[in-house]
């Protein structure tokens, strides 16, 4: 049985986030892409203590898709490390049901 799965992660501006987000909405790989601007972040980084301002991106996609989604996610990311968390929520059916039609291609 399928399961949602949200995926955490940052960008440097909202922009970014969206292009990203739209590639992979397109793609099928996820149903949604929540962005929310200015966030400021206090990160330790190579040695050093870094601030900076980022756009915070929720994906929302399904279980069965967690590997490709982490690749592509990767794969467009402009950090060297983005940083990718991934949390599996429960869901109600609606919603559940609209996660894997979305995120289903079409034959």
């Amino acid at each position: 049985m399928e399961s949602p799965l949200l995926v955490y992660t940052t960008f440097p501006d909202v922009d970014t986030a969206l292009s990203v987000g739209e590639d992979l909405v397109r793609e099928r790989m996820i149903a949604c892409m929540n962005v929310l601007p200015g966030m400021r972040s206090v990160y330790a980084w190579k040695g050093s203590v870094e601030r900076g301002a980022e756009a915070i991106a929720i994906l929302k996609t399904r279980k069965s898709l967690q590997d490709q989604v982490l690749q592509a996610l990767k794969s467009r990311h402009p950090y060297e490390t983005p940083v990718i968390l991934t949390i599996e929520p429960g869901a109600d059916a609606d919603t559940l049901a609209w996660l894997v039609g979305e995120t289903t291609v079409p034959t």
